[in-house]
């Protein structure tokens, strides 16, 4: 892999740990959120004028992978509700690729070799290590954080798979994600607006510049993610991209004063080498 795309993707798993930084250290995770979703817009706008327009054939990817997205929002924003950075990102981002391969096992047929069942028990100890290591919430706030973690992974290996298939469809990756971070906001802003009445229109009004902040961070992480997909194998640029963990981590404990105990840092360390050894393998 070349220095530039190391670079890149290092950066763009930088900023999608700042943006999931932003969210928790919100005193709100809903107007956290919600900045990030309403700030990613104007990017997303921007990106469809120089891309080639969407065919019909791919707008039911486009209408699931928004809805996807949304329920992975609306997880992850629990889970920072109740849960540390350094415990909750790791969890969401961990189980995805743990999801995605007992599907595959159970439903696809697909055989994987045995240092890659070893990557699932270094994921599976890792994760429930890091559900254990919640100890300094209460019972109902722990389980609460968990359970919004593993939620939010799901969301995260069902729009991974819808998304890959809706790119590949419309033939440009930019062209398709900005169409779905558009009809993401739309959708989000309508379910938060029942859940948080005003909310939206707040963010917009008195917050714009977080948002835009927030959003720019969430939507170049991708765009940057998406570049060094066509300059590399995906499979190295999407382990590399799971540094993300590690950076939200040193986030969390840095500025957010998060307690790194050892069974925590013992379990992110064996969850972040479970998802390379597996993408790698993969």
């Amino acid at each position: 892999m070349s220095l530039e795309v190391i670079f890149v993707v290092l950066f763009a798993a930088l900023l999608h740990a700042s943006w999931n930084f932003l969210v928790k250290s919100s005193e709100d995770p809903y107007h956290g959120m919600c900045a990030v979703v309403m700030g990613r817009v104007p990017y997303g706008l921007a990106a469809l004028l120089f891309s080639h327009a969407v065919p019909s054939s791919s707008y039911l990817y486009i209408f699931a992978g928004a809805l996807l997205h949304v329920g992975y929002q609306l997880f992850l924003q629990q889970g920072y509700k109740f849960g540390e950075l350094s415990q909750v990102y790791p969890m969401a981002r961990g189980s995805a690729p743990l999801i995605v391969a007992l599907v595959s096992m159970i439903f696809l047929g697909v055989d994987y070799e045995l240092f890659q069942l070893a990557a699932l028990v270094l994921i599976v100890g890792g994760l429930i290590s890091l559900g254990l290591a919640g100890y300094t919430f209460t019972s109902g706030q722990r389980h609460t954080a968990v359970l919004s973690a593993f939620g939010a992974g799901s969301f995260i290996a069902a729009y991974t798979l819808v998304d890959g298939l809706g790119a590949r469809i419309v033939g440009t990756a930019l062209g398709y994600y900005s169409s779905v971070t558009v009809l993401n906001a739309l959708i989000y802003g309508v379910v938060l607006s029942r859940i948080r009445p005003g909310l939206v229109g707040q963010v917009i009004r008195r917050h714009y510049l977080r948002a835009l902040a927030s959003g720019g961070a969430s939507f170049s992480a991708y765009a940057l993610v998406v570049w060094a997909f066509t300059r590399e194998p995906i499979a190295l640029v999407a382990s590399l991209r799971e540094t993300s963990i590690v950076f939200s981590v040193l986030l969390g404990v840095g500025l957010l004063h998060e307690r790194l105990t050892r069974l925590k840092a013992m379990a992110i360390a064996a969850t972040v080498i479970g998802v390379l050894v597996l993408k790698l393998g993969g």
